[in-house]
């Protein structure tokens, strides 16, 4: 999905850390928590010390800076949802089981973020307007996303899953709408039904893009979501 993420599988994680690698992962564990609470901006040396339970200059030995901080929790995030979102749905055949796949996989974990909070659209809002290297960051793993996103189209396109016509990027912009009508609507409305609105919608876009005649879907986003998802939401 990214420039480490041309391989095909996900990305082998050591068996055994040494201390300080384990403390160090612990301390990020703990960070992206707080920033998925708070925001990234919201994320401190002080507040991190205190849960850790270790003192401040303990959690800075750790990292150059307090962004060199934030910078590396964007950098689990990431990680950790093209774990839970982009290597699994890869598996699937290329084209529309695929883009379904990502999509079912993308609401489940929106579902999860409900109780704790979306680094990559919380980072949104916090640095539309702030240029520096979180930003960047940011902009780069979202944008792998969205190129992910727009190969698979592609590919569904290839394969006659989708009209010729259809304009990728237009595509990608409807899918992104959804899930953030989903974020707003499960997260701060507290509206009941909110995955079942956002798989309806995800039908009918791919409905509307499919050839003239042919057959209905086969598969729906609902099959990878349907039992966590509507507790969540």
């Amino acid at each position: 999905m990214t420039e480490t993420s041309k391989v095909t599988t996900a990305p082998a994680r050591p068996k055994f850390l040494r201390k300080g690698e384990q403390t160090r992962a612990a301390i990020l564990d703990v960070a992206l928590e707080l920033a998925s609470r708070d925001g990234l901006e919201g994320l401190t040396i002080g507040l991190l010390a205190e849960k850790m339970k270790m003192s401040k200059s303990g959690v800075f030995a750790h990292f150059g800076s307090r962004e060199d901080l934030q910078i590396e929790v964007v950098r689990l995030y990431h990680n950790r949802f093209e774990a839970d979102v982009f290597y699994p749905s890869i598996k699937e055949p290329r084209g529309l089981p695929r883009l379904e796949a990502m999509f079912a996989r993308w609401v489940k974990q929106v579902t999860v973020e409900i109780a704790l909070g979306c680094i990559y659209i919380s980072g949104a809002v916090e640095y539309d307007d702030r240029p520096g290297a979180i930003r960047d960051h940011l902009v780069a793993m979202v944008q792998a996303w969205r190129d992910a996103l727009e190969r698979c189209i592609q590919q569904a396109i290839e394969a006659g899953h989708l009209r010729p016509d259809v304009d990728v990027s237009q595509m990608v912009y409807e899918m992104y709408g959804l899930i953030l009508a989903l974020h707003h609507d499960a997260r701060f409305l507290h509206i009941p039904g909110s995955v079942e609105r956002a798989e309806a919608s995800f039908r009918r876009l791919i409905g509307s893009y499919r050839p003239q005649g042919s057959d209905s879907l086969s598969s729906t986003p609902a099959k990878h979501s349907k039992s966590a998802a509507r507790k969540a939401a």
